[in-house]
């Protein structure tokens, strides 16, 4: 964190300083979260978080930046910003993570974007980084014009590396991230079909992503997926370099014999220009190895050693929650955690890595809705059911409503071991799951955040063969 007086914050974001010191400083990272609010951080209050700012500045917030004056706490107020759809508070504090970033003079801004897999890539960007250099990414999954300027305020003069997550709602989202923070290296992932209900449709996802790429100047670098024909083409939409990763020929961080170990955690020979190294990955799921050769490239860019970035990426631990998450609880039951969200390429991922960690084992599916997809949503989740049931799933449990297609898809796909059944939400799941779920199964839960799943797989991991058998 850069330190600065109220009085500097209040003039970088245009705002009005109300009941507080202008000198007193700023020393602790602002937060948007209260119950986060430390002596010396400044509170963000974002929508609903005007009601908790008095909970902050009693936590030892030394201000509250707000969209309005709040009485009795000192405040900065910020200016209106009519032409945006997020408060004004929030429009500010970009204003403010701007002005940092423009003062990490000696700092490489590392930008990722794609349908799924943002979070994963930047834990494990983040740890191969750290063998080069001072390294702040974001916690958890802060991608959005609130949660970016909250990654970018974390860096202070000895940050060598920011690695930020940029997520999209639509068009323009991400071209505004990128005008507060410049990015040194754009990173796209993929473009699937998550939030294609917001969006329209892939072409027009691409479109939105590719904003990245289009925000790189020449001596940039774009890392860029060569096994997804939309972003692959997105080559053309700067004048940057571009380095293509994946398991396509012409990839020049690629991938090669690629399998997958017991546990479902893939093993491959990293191959790139400076040679090949044998890289293990600690993240399950197949689906793992793109994300890991984006990290592997962005490490080789910046000057890191062949060596050190496959060692550093076998070292490299998940360290976001309810992604792929594995428990073994002790009466032998495995639960797989994968609740964080869901949209039908991650659905399909975390399925298909189902049999290979079970090994023969009973296994259930308990997968809830993936959300805006828009009219293409019955479809996807009847896809999703066929594919439940071409795998050989033991068990399927639908959650709720909005996911019942995937048991129509499940019925239309063929034989099941045993009937396919919808429950109306999560509680209802865990009671039918703690009835029926037998030592040495493995449950594979995953929804949709919104959908809430990503609790019901915690509850599942704390239960104990003691409380098995409940009626």
């Amino acid at each position: 964190m850069i330190t600065m007086t109220l009085a500097e914050i209040a003039a970088v974001v245009g705002g009005e300083l109300r009941g507080a010191n202008p000198d007193d400083v700023v020393v602790a990272p602002p937060v948007a979260d209260s119950r986060l609010a430390e002596p010396g951080s400044l509170f963000v209050a974002d929508g609903p978080g005007h009601n908790f700012a008095e909970d902050a500045v009693r936590r030892g917030a030394v201000a509250v930046l707000a969209s309005r004056p709040l009485p009795d706490l000192p405040t900065i107020v910020a200016p209106p910003a009519p032409d945006r759809d997020i408060d004004a508070s929030v429009v500010a504090f970009g204003r403010l993570a701007h002005v940092v970033a423009s003062r990490l003079v000696d700092a490489s801004v590392i930008a990722i974007t794609g349908s799924s897999g943002k979070t994963s890539t930047k834990d494990m960007l983040a740890q191969v980084l750290a063998g080069a250099g001072p390294t702040v990414a974001p916690q958890a999954s802060l991608n959005d014009e609130l949660g970016v300027p909250l990654t970018v305020v974390r860096a202070d003069e000895e940050t060598r590396f920011l690695v930020l997550e940029m997520g999209a709602r639509g068009v323009g989202h991400i071209r505004y991230l990128c005008d507060l923070v410049p990015p040194d290296i754009a990173v796209v992932l993929n473009v699937g079909l998550a939030h294609v209900g917001e969006f329209g449709s892939r072409e027009a996802t691409a479109r939105a992503k590719g904003e990245l790429v289009e925000a790189l100047l020449d001596d940039g670098l774009a890392v860029l997926n060569a096994d997804d024909p939309l972003v692959r083409g997105m080559s053309d939409r700067s004048s940057a370099p571009t380095v293509l990763v994946g398991e396509a020929e012409d990839a020049a961080v690629r991938a090669e014999k690629v399998w997958l170990d017991e546990g479902g955690r893939p093993s491959f020979a990293l191959a790139t220009p400076q040679g090949q190294a044998e890289v293990r990955l600690r993240f399950v799921g197949r689906h793992h190895v793109s994300n890991a050769l984006a990290a592997a490239a962005v490490g080789l860019a910046v000057g890191m050693e062949l060596g050190e970035v496959a060692e550093r990426l076998s070292a490299a631990v998940p360290l976001s929650p309810w992604r792929m998450a594995v428990t073994e609880r002790p009466d032998g039951v495995t639960i797989i955690n994968d609740a964080y969200n869901a949209n039908p390429d991650s659905m399909r991922a975390a399925l298909q890595a189902l049999p290979t960690i079970a090994k023969g084992r009973r296994t259930w599916a308990v997968l809830g809705e993936m959300l805006e997809l828009g009219p293409a949503s019955a479809r996807e989740h009847e896809a999703i059911g066929r594919l439940v049931a071409e795998l050989g799933v033991s068990r399927l449990v639908v959650v709720g409503e909005g996911a019942r297609a995937i048991e129509r898809g499940a019925r239309s796909g063929g034989q099941m071991g045993e009937e396919p059944v919808v429950v109306p939400d999560a509680d209802h799941a865990l009671r039918l799951l703690r009835r029926e779920v037998r030592p040495g199964d493995v449950v594979l839960v995953k929804s949709s955040r919104d959908a809430g799943l990503r609790y019901l797989g915690d509850a599942l991991c704390a239960q104990t063969a003691a409380s098995e058998g409940e009626a």
